[in-house]
This record gives C-alpha cells, sequence and structure tokens, in this order.
C-alpha cells in the first residue's frame, strides 16, 4: 500500500514546492501527534483557528449532537435554522455600535468578497482603497484588494477601481474621496509580520471614511475571538467599523466566516436584485453549532483575560542576541531574525525537535507566534526552550 505521504504529493494539488510536509494523526489540545507517536507543539493553531486548543470536549459535543440532529437542508437565508440564529444573536450581543446583521460565508475570502459588493451596493460607487502589504485572502476579489504585488502579478488583470495606500501613513488618507466605496483594512497587519497601527491612526481612518460618506471595513479574520487580548481588535483600538470580517477561529476549528454590518447596509443586497448575494453551505450547520460551542467556551473560561498576560511571557523569555525584535500584541507575534535564509533553517528545527511554527507571506525574516489562547505557562516555557536552542545552533 502506497504511503499517505505518497500519495500526499502524489494525488493532493501542492501549494508551493516546500510544504511542512508533516503527517498528524490526531491532535489534543496544544500538541498535534505523528503516526509514530512523536508530539509537536503548536505555536501557529493552524494559523490563528483553534484558538480553544484541538479537539476541544465542547466543540466535538456539539459537532456531534448536531449531525444526530441535521446536516445540509438548503441553501443559506431560506430556512430558520437553530446553529446559525443562535451563533448570530450571541455573536451580535458583543459586537459594539450597529453590528448587529451577520452573512454568513464558508471561508475568510468569502466574506471579503461579500463585504466588497455589500460596499458597492449600498454606495452606489465603485472605488476600493486598501493597504499595501495587507493580505485579504487569494480569491480574484480578495486578491486584488490584498496588498502585495509579487502575490497578484502572476494573475492580473485583477479586479478594477482598487486603489492601495501606506498603512500608518496620515498624509495617505485624502486618498480616501467621494468615489471610495470602501476602505478595507486589518486593524493588525498579519502577513507583513504583525505591524500595529500608530496611536490614533484607526481613529483618523475612521473620521475620514464618515467624513467623504465610504463604509470602513476591518479585516478581523485573524484578530477575532480573543487573539490581541480583546474579544475583538476593535474594542482594543476603540474604533467601530461599518462591516467587519470574521473566519479562522470563528468556526472553532470547521470552515466556517461572516461579514457583519447594520440591518440597514446589509438590506441592500436583498433587493435590486433579490438574491444579490448567495450562498450553499455558508452558516453550515455543523460549522455554526461548532462556532457557537467555540464562543461559549471562550466566554464561560473567561480566556481573553490572560491573553496579554500569555504574550508577556513569550517576550519576556524569548531574549537571545539573534532576536532583532518581537512585535505583537496579546497572543499574535511576530519574531525577526537576521535574514530569510536563517529563518527558514530555524524553522526546520524546531520541527525537528517537537515545535511548530512557519513564516509570514509578506515578510520572510520573522517566524509566527499565534498559539492556542489555552497554552499553559509550561507549555511556553518548553516553546521558548526550543527557540533558544534552536537559534543557538544555528
Amino acid at each position: 500500500m502506497l504511503s499517505n505521504r505518497h500519495l500526499f504529493f502524489e494525488n493532493l494539488a501542492q501549494t508551493s514546492g516546500f510544504p511542512l510536509s508533516l503527517e498528524i494523526e490526531r491532535a489534543s489540545g496544544c500538541w498535534l501527534y505523528s503516526p509514530g507517536g512523536k508530539r509537536y507543539l503548536d505555536l501557529i493553531a493552524g494559523v490563528s483557528v483553534s484558538n480553544i486548543g484541538h479537539n476541544n470536549p465542547a466543540v466535538i459535543s456539539a459537532v456531534k449532537d448536531q449531525a444526530d440532529t441535521h446536516l445540509h437542508l438548503m441553501v443559506y437565508g431560506e430556512f430558520i435554522q437553530k446553529p446559525q440564529v443562535r451563533l448570530a444573536e450571541m455573536l451580535c450581543r458583543f459586537l459594539p455600535g450597529k453590528l448587529n446583521s451577520v452573512f454568513y460565508t464558508n471561508s475568510g475570502s468569502e466574506a471579503v468578497e461579500g463585504a466588497i459588493k455589500l460596499s458597492r451596493r449600498y454606495t452606489g460607487r465603485h472605488e476600493i482603497i486598501s493597504f499595501n502589504n495587507a493580505y485579504h485572502g487569494s480569491t480574484l476579489g480578495a486578491l486584488s484588494v490584498t496588498g502585495n504585488e509579487a502575490q497578484k502579478r502572476a494573475f492580473r488583470p485583477l479586479v478594477p477601481s482598487v486603489r492601495h495606500i501606506d498603512f500608518n501613513c496620515t498624509a495617505s488618507l485624502s486618498e480616501i474621496s467621494r468615489d471610495t466605496a470602501c476602505v478595507l483594512v486589518e486593524p493588525v497587519q498579519g502577513e507583513a509580520g504583525i505591524i500595529l497601527p500608530e496611536s490614533g491612526f484607526l481613529h483618523k481612518l475612521r473620521e475620514k471614511c464618515h467624513e467623504q460618506g465610504a463604509l470602513l471595513i476591518f479585516d478581523e479574520i485573524q484578530t477575532g475571538f480573543g487573539r490581541t487580548g480583546r474579544l475583538f481588535a476593535m474594542e482594543l483600538f476603540e474604533v467601530v467599523p461599518d462591516i467587519v470580517l470574521f473566519a479562522k477561529s470563528f468556526g472553532g476549528g470547521l470552515p466556517l466566516g461572516a461579514f457583519v454590518s447594520s440591518k440597514e447596509i446589509m438590506i441592500s443586497l436583498s433587493n435590486n436584485p433579490a438574491l444579490g448575494h448567495i450562498t450553499t453551505f455558508g452558516g453550515h450547520p455543523v460549522s455554526c453549532a461548532a462556532g457557537l460551542a467555540s464562543f461559549k467556551y471562550i466566554i464561560d473560561n473567561d480566556l481573553v483575560s490572560n491573553v496579554e498576560k500569555k504574550g508577556f511571557l513569550f517576550r519576556k523569555l524569548l531574549d537571545h542576541p539573534s532576536i532583532r525584535e518581537v512585535r505583537g500584541i496579546g497572543l499574535l507575534m511576530a519574531v525577526e531574525l537576521e535574514d530569510e535564509d536563517i529563518v527558514k533553517k530555524f524553522i526546520e528545527k524546531c520541527i525537528d525537535k517537537g515545535l511548530v511554527t512557519d513564516w509570514f507571506l509578506f515578510n520572510g525574516k520573522c517566524f509566527r507566534i499565534s498559539p492556542p489562547l489555552i497554552i499553559s505557562e509550561k507549555e511556553t516555557e518548553y516553546a521558548c526552550n526550543v527557540i533558544l536552542e534552536s537559534l543557538n545552533e544555528l
């Protein structure tokens, strides 16, 4: 019989020429296990997906219960399904302002696409502004608003009327005009290597959008549900957008995304034409059941309150002459080394020693730290010891 490793390369489409290609048989908490029994501490949580850890009993129970009840029934928006409405109610209860209408998707990229359509439909305008070095996904519209030319060059022409400006540059906000339908921003730039907004920048962006009648969209796909030390990054920076995007950890480990706005804005997608934006599997009942269980687990166990403290411990322990900078907030961090070649060798060493980390799409000089929010002090010390040992050996 052919091995799983052979079949992985033989029959699965590859996303690059250098996949991590670890074979994982099971996972629990912060740990991944190979068929041979080797365990790996997961320092990236599936890229900020498994916020409450792998195989969380509350999520598994909710998935099993929902699977016993029903799976897919009808395309999104036609039938009343308990998991959808209960998750939407809870999400809106914790969101600020008028963010009270949820449109489910299957992924973050789809949430971006839906938000772009909503902005154009509601404002009647065409221009979209996003930021250099921002990452918003790989579908055509999401790729168009992504701010990295190397990622986009091979796929042009892309969606027209998209402009990019510089993050943290107040002068660039003058580009927002009466032609602008929306401005799409990550409150913390992820794939650029965890770039935080400078003091007041997001407030000035909010004011400029309001002044020009453009909708402000926050991409909280990576920052949502406790990752930054607040339930949502918008709370941390005290700025409420017109639309917010979720995915990754939203589904508790299952595929689920959403764009959320006010009822006033969202209703525009339902007419002229009706069914102007639809999805077959968005808001799948099993995914929504998992998402609801995950959200409740975060709230009931007050996971968010300890995130800042846990992030501080990482920054305290990661003291090494090879480390040029540790940037981040909460449990979303980038550790900068000398160059890309060293980062690649470092990641390989960490994996050999039982620690999984990776790099950033637009910043190869950094490796990522975004573990499950449940990571313990002992696990944090283990991770940092492996990091320091690997740096010493390099």
